[in-house]
């Protein structure tokens, strides 16, 4: 089983403490939803979950072959490139195998009479064989699928912004990362492609339960409903981590009840 182990994580910003002395585990197949208000530091430790800074003091621990995917609130795609293009565009040698074959099996299928464009569709199916490259191509086609692209073909400046996050999900997650950090992936869409976003990741996660996410979020409700566990951060500390139904049954502090009284006071407008 794939396990991050983290111990005695402190991150400093100059005379602020970000977060201090955390500990935790991340499973393989958890669903991590990480909440808290502004400045409690859960950015911050996204940061340095994924290795894009490093901790003061403390340690990350995980196998040889953990590898880490990546979802900002906005994705940076290019917008020149088709969806297909802007999915593989990573440095990875399987990614530019399958560009390849892409482009070789669009053009023999424009033109099967061409000779070249057959004998170069031919060599890259063996090539696609050779690096295992189809398990991979598989897989991103099985996510558009689950995530309601059909087009590959159409260019990033052509999708709506809800597109444009789905399609950054599934290049996020077409290296086959361990764990995949979503930092804030829902909070520049509309209430109703958010939804729909988080129904199509539950899918996803479903159809492979060997993989881990974790998400940075505002929205408890969020949270709760994405994640097997919710972590609660409160000025640079772990106020809770537990199961969505423990947190509800028995919150482990002051500040987690407030938080789940704010919750409950929104619902009740709804009656």
């Amino acid at each position: 089983m794939q396990t991050m182990q983290a111990e005695g994580l402190t991150s400093t910003y100059g005379e602020k403490t970000l977060f201090d002395n955390v500990s935790f585990t991340i499973n393989e197949n958890d669903r991590i939803g990480l909440i808290g208000v502004n400045g409690s530091g859960k950015t911050s430790l996204l940061n340095v979950i994924s290795k894009r800074t490093s901790p003061e003091r403390g340690s990350i621990t995980t196998p040889n072959d953990y590898t880490i995917g990546y979802l900002q609130q906005q994705p940076a795609l290019d917008p020149t490139k088709t969806i297909m293009d802007a999915i593989f565009e990573g440095d990875q040698p399987v990614f530019k195998t399958i560009r390849e074959y892409e482009l070789a099996l669009d053009r023999f299928s424009n033109h099967p009479e061409d000779p070249q464009a057959m004998d170069q569709y031919t060599k890259l199916q063996a090539k696609m064989d050779q690096e295992d490259a189809w398990e991979a191509d598989s897989r991103v086609k099985t996510i558009l699928t689950q995530l309601k692209i059909k087009n590959v073909s159409q260019k990033v400046s052509e999708l709506s912004g809800g597109q444009q996050q789905r399609v950054g999900v599934a290049r996020a997650l077409a290296a086959d990362p361990s764990v995949t950090l979503f930092d804030e992936p829902f909070g520049a869409i509309d209430a109703i492609t958010r939804s729909e976003l988080q129904e199509e990741l539950l899918t996803i996660h479903k159809t492979y339960p060997n993989k881990t996410f974790v998400f940075i979020t505002h929205d408890i409700y969020e949270a709760f409903k994405l994640g097997t566990r919710v972590m609660i951060m409160d000025e640079g500390k772990i106020a809770q981590f537990d199961t969505p139904e423990a947190i509800l049954k028995k919150p482990a502090n002051d500040f987690v009840k407030r938080l789940l009284d704010t919750a409950k006071n929104q619902e009740s407008l709804w009656g």
